[in-house]
């Protein structure tokens, strides 16, 4: 088999219309072509990819028993040869909407998480492929300072490199919530948390690769804080909080989405208002982080974006002007710049790559 490497698409859509794609990705100039694509989903914003049994789950919006929405998750095989999407299965995952879905590493459960419900949710993941009924609920509590902060917002759900504990953004709260994860038992239990400033609402977060730091991205306070974590005792401790934005920019933003390069030496992360994709470098000794440019985003509203698996491109999905553009990433010095490239697909959200060896 030739080596193909698979971009796949989530974004807003009504299910009438595709709303899930499949782009080949070619390594060389960072260009995108479509090559498939599915509907029957109401906004399937966020993904999550088993690159190991080529499968792929999608969130969704379902309804409950009394006709009320909530959210579910929709299972996909992937066909290896050309990405093509086989539906699997869908299942009601948590009794609100939800925004964000993650597969632990061994990709035995699937987790998912309610802004609007303020709650994380854990479906097994079923020998075929498909999403078995949710075996756990935790809901949270509390709220902070901002009127949007009236309540918990649980924003994304992420994992160490153990998958031993499973942490939670929750932008209401202005807390990052650990839990452990019992794969036998199918349980998240409450282990740790840690707060950031008020009213910073933290959004996404991104391990290091290879040294004990975190990132959280902060949505309302358009700030990044560092971390470092204690991978034994499942504890984050703060080091450094750093602003997404130059100091001359005066309109409004909120931040989206947050990545370390596959070297480790550069983090990104995405600004809507300012249009673009800051830039920092690592400090490999103490994790602190330093400016290195603001990336125009060559669109508006740029949500999730990826770094490509080798490294060599970054692709940034501007949901508002319905473009994914590509830029090349210079490995030395961490700069981005604009391919040429660019793909246009309908309110474009999140991208996930997965590749054929």
């Amino acid at each position: 088999m030739t080596k193909k490497t698979f971009a796949f698409i989530g974004s807003y859509a009504d299910a009438a219309n595709p709303g899930v794609y499949t782009c080949q990705y070619d390594t060389e100039d960072g260009s995108l072509e479509l090559t498939h694509q599915v509907d029957g989903l109401q906004n399937p914003t966020f993904l999550t990819v088993d690159a190991t049994n080529w499968r792929l789950y999608a969130l969704t919006e379902g309804l409950d028993a009394n006709q009320q929405r909530c959210g579910a998750a929709s299972a996909y095989a992937v066909n290896p040869a050309n990405g093509d999407l086989t539906f699997l299965n869908n299942e009601v995952t948590l009794p609100a909407t939800t925004c964000h879905i993650q597969l632990d590493h061994d990709n035995q459960v699937v987790m998912v998480s309610s802004y609007h419900g303020g709650m994380v949710g854990l479906s097994p993941i079923l020998d075929d492929g498909r999403i078995g009924t949710t075996a756990d609920i935790q809901q949270h509590h509390g709220a902070s300072v901002l009127t949007v902060q009236d309540r918990p917002r649980a924003h994304s759900v992420f994992l160490d490199r153990t998958s031993r504990y499973v942490g939670v953004c929750d932008l209401g709260l202005d807390k990052i919530k650990l839990y452990k994860l019992d794969l036998a038992e199918k349980k998240l239990f409450p282990h740790s948390e840690v707060q950031v400033n008020p009213g910073s609402g933290p959004r996404h977060f991104v391990f290091h690769p290879s040294y004990a730091f975190g990132y959280v991205i902060n949505e309302l306070g358009s700030t990044v804080t560092a971390f470092r974590y204690d991978e034994e005792r499942g504890e984050l401790t703060e080091i450094q909080t750093i602003s997404t934005l130059p100091d001359t920019f005066e309109g409004e933003n909120a931040c989206a989405d947050v990545h370390v390069s596959p070297d480790g030496r550069f983090l990104y992360g995405s600004n809507r208002g300012h249009e673009s994709i800051v830039v920092y470098a690592i400090d490999a000794a103490t994790g602190l982080l330093s400016i290195v440019e603001y990336a125009p985003a060559l669109g508006k509203h740029p949500r999730n974006f990826a770094i490509s698996p080798d490294g060599k491109h970054v692709l940034v999905a501007n949901k508002d002007t319905d473009n994914i553009v590509s830029f090349s990433r210079d490995a030395v010095t961490g700069k981005l710049k604009p391919t040429g490239s660019e793909l246009k697909l309908s309110k474009p959200v999140c991208i996930k790559f997965a590749g054929t060896q």
